[in-house]
């Protein structure tokens, strides 16, 4: 049995191994007939058959060929861009066509616009609010303009803020005398002017707006004006800029009917001082920062009321108008 096992395993593996090499015959005689016409023809119809389901069907990809499409896709779309830019080239909000800008300012004018000199003056006044820089230099503006006019202070005071306001004159009197009447701290209160100290100047109502304007009004006007008299000879003021602190001297001596004025200023950068009144005037400048000094002789007879002279101090590095006090000498 074993041995006839063994034959009919031997005699089956032969079968195998003689039907496998007779079907690799066929097919390399099959190959080799279709090398012909007929495997063009089958190549051509594959093509084809390709071409259109590449027209009609979206194209897939491997994983591995989905980032070299990406790059590809980004170069035409960054080639295409330039090509827009360099052709229709982007305009700023205020051009109407393409001009050509130098690549530096020979002229200074062109150059970016400073920062307001004088802003730093307000942390002299004694406000419960700061107010902002726009309504601080208008104030200043009007003030520098009023302090050497005749007016009443508050007649000054409300030309200083009705610009301001200008629908609310009525109020703006009302506030401005209560102002005058009562001192800081009392108007304050009873104006209810701030009930909360961290608020910002523009969360207040116009009547709390217009009180801390008429204040700080009031301020700038008393500091931009140096009264002198015998009994009260020196005075001195002190003003904040961005380039540092002014600091200024006015002693006024009288012997007879001989009165002097002697002006002392320390400027924080080089600049000059100029005294103008009573027919005279007298101005000093210096090259670096330091102390300025000069000096008027009044002859006008003691009984007679002496004129006011106008202080204009200039800082070449602020380019803003002078600051302008008020000297008022009395009896």
């Amino acid at each position: 049995m074993n041995s006839d096992s063994e034959s009919l395993q031997n005699q089956l593996f032969r079968w195998l191994l003689a039907e496998t090499a007779l079907t690799s015959d066929d097919t390399s005689v099959e190959c080799k007939e279709n090398n012909g016409v007929e495997n063009l023809t089958a190549k051509a119809t594959d093509l084809n058959s390709r071409e259109q389901q590449l027209e009609w069907t979206p194209q897939t990809f491997q994983l591995g060929e989905i980032p070299t499409v990406q790059e590809r896709f980004q170069a035409v779309l960054k080639r295409r861009l330039q090509i827009q830019i360099q052709n229709h080239p982007p305009l700023f909000p205020w051009e109407t066509q393409v001009k050509e800008y130098p690549d530096y300012a020979d002229n200074p004018s062109v150059s970016l616009v400073p920062a307001w000199g004088w802003a730093q003056a307000q942390a002299s006044l004694n406000l419960p609010i700061d107010l902002p820089e726009r309504v601080f230099r208008q104030l200043l503006e009007k003030c520098q303009a009023l302090v050497t006019s005749s007016l009443p202070l508050g007649a000054k005071l409300v030309q200083a803020v009705e610009s301001l306001f200008p629908n609310d004159p009525h109020t703006i009197n009302d506030l401005a005398g209560l102002v005058l009447r009562t001192p800081y701290r009392s108007a304050a209160s009873s104006l209810e002017v701030i009930p909360n100290l961290d608020s910002d100047y523009s969360e207040l109502q116009p009547r709390q707006q217009m009180a801390v304007s008429l204040l700080a009004a009031k301020q700038l006007l008393d500091n931009l004006t140096l009264p002198i008299s015998a009994t009260n000879p020196v005075i001195e003021r002190q003003w904040f800029t961005s380039a540092g602190a002014i600091a200024l001297k006015v002693e006024y001596q009288s012997q007879g009917s001989l009165s002097q004025l002697c002006i002392r200023g320390n400027l924080p950068t080089k600049g000059s001082l100029k005294v103008v009144g009573n027919g005279t005037q007298a101005m000093a400048q210096s090259s670096a920062p330091g102390s300025l000094s000069l000096e008027i002789t009044d002859n006008a007879n003691a009984s007679q009321p002496r004129q006011p002279y106008t202080l204009e101090v200039n800082l070449t590095e602020i380019d803003e108008k002078p600051l302008t006090f008020l000297i008022l000498p009395t009896l």
